[in-house]
């Protein structure tokens, strides 16, 4: 093959990886695709849904450079017209938060929640996650068929975040379908007031969540939040009520649908699930594997360059937007050996994969999130060994939201004990 030719069929592979990487027909395996832009395009401009042209970084060590980069701003009012042409102004309210900002405000927003979000208190749950748990798997059908995503991987994590909160048992569900027309909503227009009605009410909700707790305090997370706001000034109302929002949303998407990408993964390979079950070691390493593998949160939030940025050889201009495939990323074979394989006996894949991210913006709810994964995997499979899946893996159906910020399935048919 002549290096003409080699050159030519790169950028039609490229093209063509470029144009997939923004249809509904992508979701359902965006591996290859990725695998592509990897090799021919690993710093891709693309062109959304939502219109504003984004540029995708797809290789591991890009990544890992970016997402500590302070030239990708998190700030998203420094990036103005382009967060109000894709989210609109009614997503501001709940953006001021330590997700969405830069140090010095990024810093002292983090220590605060720090401060509050500790490890005692996350280990403190344990036993109520376990509860949780098998209270789920008591109320579920065993023999008949089920969708596992809304009867145990959505309220799982819902229930553990609420408790963390505060978050009154009678008020949850109505929080969590709010937070999932969020979630899932698309760009057209009434999508977009879908968007901002639920926003809207999510923020009503949590300021007046956020004046109980002033008035009665109970030792959840959200009453110390209060605390530092009322005590030290070291909040604004305005920050107070986007952490929360922010706490109580990256705290049970994400973790819903790795359980169900787990889940799925561990019922098409036997062989890889007994291994991750031979002891509590064993399925800390499993978990890991599988946050690597298939992470639910697909593409890290939006940043924008500060400045003219050069990666791989592609300018970045200043003002752009850019996101990081965390799934591409951790997918490279430069990295991980044999990488689209399941191996829960890879070797420092803990230490390695950037499903938390990387950088100053590292998942704070990192710990919660393996605890989380750890029981609920541990328990699932201890209390129904012989559970199947209800359809062929190849007939799973995933999210199909173009340029989604999750990765995972939009239903989980299984059956827990065949009879």
């Amino acid at each position: 093959m002549t290096q003409a030719f080699a050159s030519e069929e790169m950028s039609s592979e490229k093209a063509a990886a470029e144009a997939s990487a923004c249809t509904k027909a992508f979701r359902a395996d965006p591996h290859p695709v990725y695998a592509t832009l990897r090799e021919a395009a690993p710093v891709c401009p693309l062109s959304p849904p939502h219109g504003v042209e984004t540029y995708l970084i797809t290789r591991y060590d890009d990544a890992r450079t970016a997402l500590a980069d302070p030239r990708l701003s998190k700030d998203m009012y420094g990036a103005i017209d382009a967060y109000h042409r894709i989210f609109g102004d009614s997503s501001i309210a709940l953006d001021d938060n330590m997700l969405f900002s830069d140090p010095p405000k990024h810093t002292r927003l983090r220590r605060i929640v720090g401060s509050t979000f500790t490890p005692k208190r996350v280990e403190s749950l344990r036993p109520r996650i376990q509860k949780i748990t098998d209270d789920l798997l008591d109320r579920c059908a065993t023999s008949e068929p089920m969708d596992l995503l809304p009867e145990f991987c959505f309220p799982l994590p819902l229930h553990v975040i609420c408790e963390l909160l505060g978050v009154p048992e009678n008020e949850r569900k109505q929080a969590q379908a709010w937070s999932a027309t969020v979630a899932q909503t698309g760009f057209g227009p009434e999508a977009r007031k879908a968007l901002e009605v639920a926003e809207g009410n999510l923020r009503d909700y949590l300021v007046d969540l956020i004046e109980r707790k002033r008035k009665e305090p109970d030792g959840a997370l959200l009453s110390a939040l209060v605390s530092a706001r009322d005590q030290e000034g070291a909040l604004t109302d305005h920050e107070l009520v986007s952490t929360a929002w922010v706490l109580l949303f990256a705290g049970h998407k994400s973790t819903a649908y790795q359980v169900g990408n787990a889940v799925y993964h561990l019922l098409t390979e036997p062989e890889q699930k007994r291994l991750a079950f031979q002891d509590a070691r064993a399925t800390a390493e499993a978990v890991e594997e599988i946050f690597r593998l298939e992470t639910s949160v697909e593409n890290s939030t939006f940043r924008y360059a500060t400045e003219d940025i050069v990666i791989r050889d592609t300018l970045i201009p200043k003002g752009a937007l850019v996101q990081i495939s965390i799934t591409a990323a951790n997918r490279d074979p430069e990295v991980f050996a044999d990488p689209d394989r399941m191996d829960v006996t890879r070797p420092n894949v803990q230490a390695t994969h950037i499903a938390f991210g990387y950088g100053p913006h590292y998942c704070i709810g990192a710990p919660l999130a393996r605890m989380e994964m750890q029981i609920a995997l541990t328990t699932l499979f201890t209390r129904f060994p012989r559970m199947a899946m209800g359809v062929a893996p190849e007939d799973a159906r995933w999210l199909t939201v173009p340029f989604p910020a999750f990765r995972g399935l939009a239903e989980l048919p299984v059956v827990l004990d065949p009879a």
